[in-house]
């Protein structure tokens, strides 16, 4: 598993499989990419600046500590 942010579009690409995706589908402020297989591979997380600020307040520091070190 891998992670990217992108700043200048406020996205956070997160790579969960090295597979390759073959459709996509946006949930809210998620894009899911799947495989052929339906799993997914590949998630985008829309405005995850905004996101992050309002889930980073309910959970543990840790927790917050291994996402921002991904990112």
């Amino acid at each position: 598993m891998s992670a990217k942010y992108y700043k200048e579009d406020d996205l956070l690409v997160i790579k969960l499989s090295k597979k390759p995706f073959t459709v996509a589908e946006k949930v809210g402020s998620f894009i899911v990419h799947y495989s052929k297989d339906k799993e997914p591979v590949l998630l985008e997380i829309l405005n995850a600046s905004k996101l992050l600020k309002e889930t980073s307040k309910a959970l543990p520091k840790s927790m917050i500590k291994e996402i921002f070190s991904v990112v």
